[in-house]
């Protein structure tokens, strides 16, 4: 009898193991599988269960949440939503996160284990903190400078301090109100489908996600490559540049808008923006040094994150030398993002040193304490001290003597550089308006901001001139409020 007992417990016991081994399974090996099934309500409910952290500028939250009383209890509101939502993006309980709200949605949420009061705790309790908060290194005052001088036009504005690759400002337009998207139900379905299919495109972010030609902006990468190559030794001497400039290997001749180009000196291409000097010069550097010089600036990168993801700026690797003569004019396949001509500014305005772009600041817990600090990190040295010095003093007489003269401001040091670049087929399309920028006030040791603004829509009578004239009021009202609340 005790044999046939001992035999029941011992099955008893395999059960017993085989129902903890199965426990163990699901628990620890497939939590994360069940957690992410779609058909598991439960990780959606306690998402919207509290309210979520706030992303903020300077010190006021942009961000909020309010609690519907419904199953997916606590929903997304927004504070000036057009003004931030390049920033902020969108956290939608039907569409998802993107931009901040994606890429510090851990955090926001309250997942993130920075948040946790232990290490693993939330592993291990399964638990979930207060949604914690994301503080930008943006700047009011900067950010509304460049969104009400684009006036609703299609367009962007990238602003950085070039000291430390803070962003400043992020600006599309025209934009949109994030609040639309944060909810279920036909409401936000309809704005959805109504956002999408506005041929303004609002939720495209031109600041980061959309490459223009940058055209004549590209001009101070091709002239720090003249100057980083020794192609050109004294941009003071005279260029054996004719004007008109036939494209080698082509009969097809490259004009000038502007005058006094034949055989004109590095710095006066510069000032007057002649594209036959620049283009020749972009040959005699050659494509591999050319491209080399761009890619210290981060064109061809396609890792850039701050934190969320910048589109590629694309300058060609293989190129005939008719289309490395476009190229260095900023033509061609050359195509930048706002922030990265920004970054070619603020390169240039930082003595060649090229901080890393970020947009965070600092993340704090529910209580306001720092538990993660962005510190400001050396990206690429994009060219030498003394390259970048001779870049400056030329960028300045673009404003105090040449095309960029909108962007002068009394008593402040302004180095910018205009543009237009043209697009469509056969150029038909309306030229795009730029220009870049930085200002360094004279009591100041270092340069304050570095600008890049495009303008879509922009009109002008010639090349070149549209970039001065629609493009820097603009650039100058950025650095004018960026120069006003110093970091």
């Amino acid at each position: 009898m005790i044999r046939y007992i001992r035999r029941a417990a011992a099955f008893c016991l395999l059960l017993l193991v085989a129902l903890l081994a199965n426990a163990a399974r699901v628990q620890v090996f497939e939590a994360d599988a069940l957690d992410n099934n779609p058909a598991n309500r439960r990780t959606t409910i306690a998402r919207y269960s509290q309210p979520r952290g706030d992303i903020v500028v300077g010190d006021e939250p942009v961000t909020g949440s309010k609690d519907t009383h419904e199953q997916l209890a606590y929903e997304r509101t927004y504070r000036h939503g057009p003004l931030y939502a390049p920033v902020t993006g969108y956290a939608s309980q039907t569409y998802g996160t993107t931009l901040l709200e994606n890429a510090e949605d851990s955090v926001l949420s309250g997942t993130a284990s920075v948040l946790a009061p232990l290490p693993l705790w939330d592993d291990l309790t399964r638990d979930r903190q207060p949604g914690g908060d994301v503080v930008t290194t943006v700047r009011d005052a900067v950010q509304r400078a460049g969104y009400e001088g684009l006036a609703g036009r299609r367009g962007a504005v990238a602003a950085l301090d070039p000291a430390t690759g803070a962003v400043l400002a992020l600006v599309s337009s025209p934009s949109y109100d994030p609040e639309r998207l944060s909810g279920t139900g036909s409401s936000v379905t309809g704005a959805w489908a109504e956002l999408n299919g506005a041929a303004s495109q609002p939720m495209l972010n031109r600041a980061v996600r959309q490459t223009y030609p940058p055209g004549s902006t590209f001009k101070i990468v091709t002239a720090a490559a003249a100057l980083g190559t020794g192609v050109v030794s004294d941009p003071d001497a005279a260029t054996d540049t004719p004007s008109p400039y036939v494209l080698p290997g082509t009969s097809t001749t490259l004009p000038d808008e502007a005058r006094g180009c034949e055989k004109a000196s590095l710095a006066e291409a510069i000032r007057v923006s002649c594209n036959t000097v620049m283009a020749h010069l972009g040959v005699e550097v050659g494509l591999k040094d050319l491209v080399r010089t761009a890619e210290k600036f981060g064109f061809n990168e396609d890792d850039l994150t701050i934190p969320f993801r910048v589109a590629r700026s694309n300058v060609d690797t293989d190129m005939s030398d008719d289309q490395l003569a476009q190229s260095s004019i900023g033509q061609f396949d050359t195509t930048a993002t706002p922030l990265q001509m920004a970054m070619v500014a603020a390169a240039v305005a930082n003595d060649g040193e090229l901080r890393r772009p970020h947009l965070v600041d600092r993340i704090t817990d529910h209580d306001g304490d720092t538990v993660r600090r962005q510190g400001s990190d050396s990206y690429r040295r994009a060219m030498e001290p003394e390259t970048a010095r001779q870049v400056q003093r030329m960028m300045v007489d673009v404003v105090e003597n040449g095309t960029g003269t909108n962007a002068a401001i009394d008593g402040v040091r302004v180095g910018g550089k205009t543009g237009t670049a043209q697009h469509g087929v056969g150029n038909t399309g309306t030229p795009y308006a730029w220009f870049i920028s930085w200002a360094q006030d004279p009591d100041s040791g270092r340069p304050a901001v570095a600008v890049a603004v495009v303008v879509e829509d922009a009109s002008a009578d010639r090349a070149d001139i549209s970039g001065g004239g629609s493009a820097a009021p603009i650039a100058r009202a950025v650095m004018e409020a960026a120069l006003a609340e110093p970091g």
